[in-house]
């Protein structure tokens, strides 16, 4: 099962076999957390996850809602996208993509281009291989 296989508000039977064919254990807290996060592709942060839940009445704290986006990314179920020390996105489209990130709005948005690097076998240093290209293009409102 893929995360792309959830449809919207999916209900926790869905979530919990998702959580579990990637051997994480549903707890009560990791559905209340899942529910918001694969209802839809978004870029989550940490804060406004837990404020979302807060909003939805949920009793969670800061240190759970962080811990569980750390198992999400560790089991693959989300893409951790950092766009500097003070940013950091969790991503619930796992393929592979790059992001805009505005500076004044603070938005990040899916690119929807082909790898703009070409990264070729022989490139790379000597008894390694690629895993992955991530790429965050930084971009500011025009000035009108």
């Amino acid at each position: 099962m893929t995360i792309d296989a959830v449809n919207p508000n999916p209900d926790d039977k869905t979530l919990a076999a998702l959580l579990s064919a990637h051997r994480v254990y549903p707890t009560a807290q990791r559905l209340m957390v899942a529910r918001i996060l694969f209802a839809r592709h978004q870029h989550a942060t940490a804060d406004g996850l837990l404020h979302a839940l807060h909003a939805a009445g949920q009793r969670v704290s800061k240190a759970t809602v962080y811990n569980t986006l750390a198992r999400f990314v560790e089991a693959g179920l989300l893409r951790e996208v950092i766009v500097d020390n003070q940013h950091t996105f969790y991503d619930s489209n796992t393929r592979p993509h790059h992001h805009f990130y505005n500076l004044d709005s603070g938005e990040l948005t899916d690119v929807n281009i082909a790898t703009p690097l070409a990264v070729r076998d022989h490139d790379l240093p000597a008894g390694t291989t690629l895993d992955s290209v991530d790429i965050v293009i930084r971009i500011r409102n025009a000035a009108g």
